[in-house]
């Protein structure tokens, strides 16, 4: 059975730099997926090659079973949100959403009913007559949704709409963007470079890295069962630890055995425990702690080890037997369900 939106062994280059390599994708409809990545990872460019901005070396896009390769980007009902607003300075925020409905020469009782529909539904009917350049820059973004929803498109795709705001704007932005897609049930593809706001908004994440994708998972998959190392530190603050396990045991670089290990692998591996994991103990990983910052309801802790490496803890302050300081020599040890050994 095809999924509603396919990507199938997508490649582009510009010259001799790869930018997508082989990338198979399958979308249903009514998804909020999430493009995550580094810059120069690909998400962009493959966000592009959907809309018809970028034609693809090889490859096919599929929408319904039907190839997008070679449509023009006005003729694939594809809406687009851009980290610029691109609003008509000349035109009020009415108009600036009725634009696509009259391109598409619309009847004047449809435009009015829907744009009434678009200003209802991200909350701006109050500032309808308003130009762009008497809103925040909020409400612009707000005002480039609803045009680029006015339409009825079977896509939207948005590219880091949010990345020029402030982070309390940015997060009442992405609660309405989530508020919108459960109203509208639009299948909406965003990219973004924040992991937080991934987290916040996905459905699925899509991690890229050098024009590949690394992996495909809820956010919950991402951050607690990464399948690469990459994954493990792009998604969430991450402790990368090697270790040698046998017959229960996980053996550190320093000599440390940590018992009550049970773990079917054997042999060298990576270990990861996320810094809230982990936390100090009478007995364990021997350390200094380096550095110690108060957060308020979190102490973050870095210890440095016996073999030189950093390990960051963050303790619940209320739940913390005992508190270290700068200089002070600790043992810390972990939740040996909250560790995860990397597939790779």
């Amino acid at each position: 059975m095809s999924a509603y939106l396919e990507l199938r062994n997508l490649r582009k280059e510009f010259g001799d730099f790869v930018a997508i390599d082989n990338i198979s994708l399958r979308i249903e409809k009514g998804e909020f997926i999430t493009f995550l990545g580094p810059s120069g990872s690909g998400k962009s460019t493959t966000l592009y090659a959907i809309a018809g901005f970028v034609e693809p070396n090889a490859g096919d896009v599929l929408l319904n079973g039907r190839s997008l390769v070679g449509v023009a980007p006005n003729h694939r009902d594809i809406g687009m949100v851009f980290q610029r607003y691109t609003l008509f300075p000349h035109l009020s925020v009415a108009e600036n959403i009725a634009f696509p409905l009259r391109v598409r020469r619309r009847p004047k009782a449809e435009i009015e009913a829907k744009v009434a529909q678009m200003l209802e539904l991200v909350h701006l009917t109050p500032m309808r007559a308003r130009k762009p350049a008497q809103l925040s820059g909020g409400q612009q973004q707000r005002v480039a949704l609803a045009r680029a929803l006015a339409y009825d498109p079977q896509i939207l795709l948005m590219d880091e709409p949010l990345s020029a705001l402030d982070k309390k704007l940015r997060e009442d932005i992405q609660g309405e963007i989530k508020r919108i897609h459960a109203e509208t049930g639009v299948t909406i593809i965003y990219v973004t470079h924040d992991q937080e706001e991934a987290l916040r908004l996905s459905d699925r994440i899509v991690l890229f890295n050098h024009g590949g994708i690394e992996q495909v998972g809820t956010g919950e998959d991402l951050y607690d069962r990464p399948r690469s190392s990459f994954a493990a530190g792009f998604i969430g603050n991450s402790n990368l630890i090697e270790i040698r396990l046998d017959a229960g045991a996980a053996h550190l670089p320093d000599g440390t055995s940590l018992r009550h290990f049970n773990h079917p692998d054997q042999g060298a591996k990576r270990l990861m425990v996320r810094p809230e994991d982990m936390h100090l103990a009478a007995e364990g990983i021997a350390g200094q702690v380096t550095e110690r910052i108060y957060l308020g309801d979190v102490i973050a802790y870095t210890v440095r080890t016996g073999w030189g490496q950093d390990l960051s803890i963050r303790a619940q302050r209320r739940a913390a037997q005992h508190q270290a300081y700068i200089g002070e020599a600790v043992k810390i040890d972990f939740n040996r369900e909250q560790a995860y050994i990397i597939p790779e």
